[in-house]
């Protein structure tokens, strides 16, 4: 007995009180053995892949885009005007951000955000569903190699138990790695579909959050015409109904 053989059976037998977890591991351990070479492509494969859905899990979460301080409308923002929501956001992500920021500075910061925070995580998607795709193809290469060992056997063997269990053998190589490159990349596409509404959700928030503060620049700079600022009405119609400097004038004092 090996120290491989010597470390699986002491793993086993941590897990002596635990006859499920115990079967599992047994279960789990014979397959690797029977499923041939292409098995740790496959294992290396599912830590990538899972480990990578993992990090973009954590990224998002960092964002935190879906904490009640930033949703407009919520209890915790009832009383703060988008601006200071946005620029709040912003600062947290870390946009350099003066105290009264005016619209330009606003939407290059917007900008500064998506360029940082967006590339990183469709990189990483796409690098998961790379993996996704690589999973069956490394099991369609270990039943490959797994139907080569069967015919091999045939041809050499002459009907005796070895020929018969190196078939067998050979046999099983080709079904197990095939179900393991399957069982690996069904979950991983879910997972992916999973982490892709997240970082939609995340593009979203940022879109909806500019747009409220943008809007509210504009109905700032409105209220600012409407009390008279740049207001046609305001000045003109004065204008019309007086003389030269806007005053008014009575019509009757007016001589003809």
């Amino acid at each position: 007995m090996d120290s491989m053989d010597v470390l699986i059976e002491n793993v086993l037998n941590v897990f002596n009180g635990v006859p499920f977890v115990k079967g599992a591991l047994e279960s789990g351990i014979d397959l690797w053995g029977k499923g041939g070479w292409a098995m740790i492509p496959l294992a290396l494969n599912a830590l990538i892949l899972y480990g990578k859905a993992a990090e973009i899990r954590w990224e998002l979460g960092r964002k935190d885009f879906t904490s009640e301080r930033w949703e407009l409308g919520s209890k915790k923002c009832s009383y703060r005007m988008p601006t200071e929501v946005a620029r709040g956001y912003l600062v947290s992500r870390g946009a350099m951000l003066g105290k009264d920021p005016g619209p330009e500075a606003m939407r290059d910061a917007f900008d500064e955000v998506r360029a940082e925070e967006m590339p990183p995580i469709d990189r990483n998607l796409k690098f998961m569903k790379v993996a996704m795709s690589a999973a069956p193809l490394w099991g369609l290469l270990g039943t490959v190699t797994g139907m080569l060992v069967t015919f091999d056997s045939l041809a050499r063997g002459g009907g005796s138990d070895d020929t018969m269990n190196n078939i067998a053998g050979g046999i099983s190589e080709a079904l197990i790695t095939t179900q393991t490159g399957l069982m690996v990349a069904l979950p991983g596409y879910f997972f992916h579909y999973y982490l892709v509404r997240r970082r939609d959700a995340f593009a979203r928030f940022l879109s909806r959050l500019e747009t409220s503060s943008a809007q509210q620049f504009i109905n700032h700079k409105g209220g600012s015409n409407d009390r008279g600022g740049n207001d046609p009405e305001g000045i003109s119609g004065s204008r019309e109904s007086g003389g030269a400097n806007g005053l008014l004038v009575n019509p009757d004092s007016v001589p003809a």
